[in-house]
């Protein structure tokens, strides 16, 4: 059933609305509501449980932009990722699924929103918006784009080539290996990306297993010489090979320069 909307849940929304806020503290409507602590409790709590508005933390809340008119609401997730970590004066990159889809990489649409950050790790719910929320060092953070929303709400996701990189570095927490491994041989074949960009993000933002699954890879893939010098002056030697696809069993052929392990279609 859907909630009715008394006379002071109208007078709030109503208010925020004409003040143009996206989002209300507690407190901040004592005064021009003539409320009491109270009476302010009571009443988010009705509103964020007839979900008229969404609860980002205890005493913050997303409001709509309009009055939902006896319906539900609920804020688009970019919003609720937004008001969570501007609450934190933190900065986040959204990545994994989210940014498989934007680039094209994957057709599968998530059930949650994927992002680095710098201020909270793990899941988060804000209305009926599911978040996962990687907490990462802030040297983690960059190489980016920006895509504005229809609302005018900003969405700040890791680039192409970023995407690519994570899609193997962070591979089990995103399922990337071993379909990383063609969409970057499809984005260099149709210039996406470009070799030497590539080897650039993957050498600040990855580690050492990124190194060597990107060094086996971009050798096969023709990159110029001096950019697999690149990586490998940052691999060091091993006598330990890693493998190519980490879910597979470990048996193939060795790859001694990269110290990589060719389990699987290289």
């Amino acid at each position: 059933m859907k909630p009715a909307l008394g006379a002071l849940e109208t007078r709030l929304l109503a208010y925020a609305q004409m003040r143009g806020w996206s989002t209300v503290r507690t407190g901040q409507l004592l005064v021009p509501l003539g409320l009491t602590r109270s009476q302010e409790r009571e009443l988010f709590r009705r509103l964020s449980r007839g979900r008229l508005v969404a609860r980002v933390r205890r005493g913050l809340y997303l409001v709509p932009p309009r009055l939902p008119l006896g319906g539900l609401w609920s804020p688009d997730p970019v919003q609720a990722l937004n008001a969570l970590i501007e609450d934190r004066r933190g900065r986040y990159q959204i990545c994994g699924p989210n940014a498989f889809l934007r680039y094209g990489f994957d057709n599968q649409v998530p059930n949650r929103l994927y992002a680095y950050n710098n201020r909270i790790s793990g899941a988060r719910r804000v209305g009926a918006v599911q978040l996962t929320l990687i907490k990462v060092a802030d040297r983690r953070l960059g190489e980016v784009e920006e895509q504005r929303g229809a609302e005018g709400t900003v969405a700040v996701y890791s680039s192409r080539g970023r995407t690519l990189v994570d899609a193997v570095y962070d591979w089990s927490r995103f399922n990337g290996l071993p379909r990383a491994y063609g969409w970057i041989r499809e984005d260099l074949k149709t210039k996406r990306v470009d070799g030497r960009d590539l080897v650039a993000i993957a050498l600040t933002y990855g580690d050492t297993g990124t190194l060597r699954r990107l060094g086996a890879l971009l050798e096969r893939a023709d990159v110029l010489p001096a950019l697999l010098q690149k990586i490998e002056r940052r691999v060091p030697r091993t006598s330990s090979p890693i493998p190519w696809i980490p879910t597979a069993r470990k048996r193939g052929p060795v790859d001694q320069r990269w110290g990589v392990v060719l389990n699987g279609e290289a």
